[in-house]
């Protein structure tokens, strides 16, 4: 059985922080996710590869034994010190009321599974879950809740306003039951936000279009712009450039964890063209034509 390197599975060096390690795995379990590649093997089978390296090195204990053993771990086996080892899987939420799970390596196993000499194992931790959750920008605007079914226990999870897509969030010993008097396990939700008609969110600020009538671009005047809060109605100022994008400061996405931080909305203007004319207009439009012509001859 091949020694494998979770570090390099991860991306990362040995240097790597704990939130790295974080950051990393959520990167990966969201693009590799069985949800999000249906009927892919590879992606599956990458998907428990990373769920393993992030089992082991997103656990201190665990982690500082994986660095202490390295490609030499088999010379451990069989003679080391008898040691008590969490042996908590990832298990994979299928959207109903059940969970389904996914096992670890032989080497995981060998390694974690259950201490090192083959005897009896003490308290271990549950199984950790890991589940996805859909949300539209409005709900992630106003934060929102969702009920979940775990085990037959329904939970109500909270979330914040601000949440992102792709943003992964745990609930704390929720998981599987653990063995021996062990702890339960966590769960991990994974958030997605739907994409909105109107609104484009990067990071969080929010860009849009709006239309705004070619007179009031030309004369000046307001426009009214669709926000998260609502219509509003806002200056435009005389001879705005079709295109012209306008910045609205604190009327984006709240920021997570933070009761009074917005960022921004950008608004493109679109000038809207008037049609079916009358002939006195198109004869004004004329004129006008006419003598922009004469002042620039």
């Amino acid at each position: 059985m091949n020694y494998k390197d979770y570090y390099k599975i991860l991306g990362l060096t040995k240097s790597a922080t704990q939130e790295d390690i974080k950051k990393a795995f959520r990167k990966l379990a969201v693009k590799y996710h069985p949800d999000k590649n249906p009927g892919n093997k590879a992606a599956e089978e990458k998907f428990k590869e990373i769920s393993e390296a992030h089992e082991v090195l997103g656990d201190a204990e665990k982690r500082k034994k994986y660095d202490e053993l390295g490609e030499n771990w088999q010379q451990y086996q069989g003679n080391a010190q008898q040691e008590n080892w969490g042996q908590g899987q990832r298990q994979r939420y299928s959207g109903g009321s059940s969970f389904e799970g996914g096992d670890f390596s032989d080497f995981f196993e060998s390694v974690f599974g259950g201490g090192f000499g083959g005897g009896s194992r003490g308290a271990q931790k549950g199984s950790d879950y890991s589940a996805d959750v859909q949300l539209s920008l409005e709900e992630a605007y106003k934060g929102t809740s969702r009920l979940l079914e775990v085990d037959g226990e329904k939970l109500q999870m909270k979330f914040k306003p601000g949440v992102k897509d792709g943003q992964s969030l745990r609930i704390r010993g929720k998981g599987g039951p653990g063995s021996n008097k062990g702890a339960r396990g966590d769960i991990y939700v994974t958030v997605h936000v739907s994409e909105h008609p109107h609104f484009e969110r990067k990071e969080n600020n929010l860009h849009c279009e709006a239309p705004v009538d070619l007179y009031t671009l030309i004369l000046g005047g307001k426009a009214t712009i669709h926000t998260m809060k609502g219509m509003i109605k806002i200056d435009i100022s005389k001879e705005t450039e079709n295109g012209k994008v306008l910045r609205l400061k604190g009327m984006g996405m709240p920021v997570f964890g933070s009761e009074k931080e917005f960022g921004d909305l950008y608004v493109k203007i679109k000038a809207v063209l008037p049609k079916n004319l009358s002939a006195e207009e198109t004869e004004l439009f004329q004129q006008l034509k006419n003598k922009n012509h004469e002042e620039t001859v």
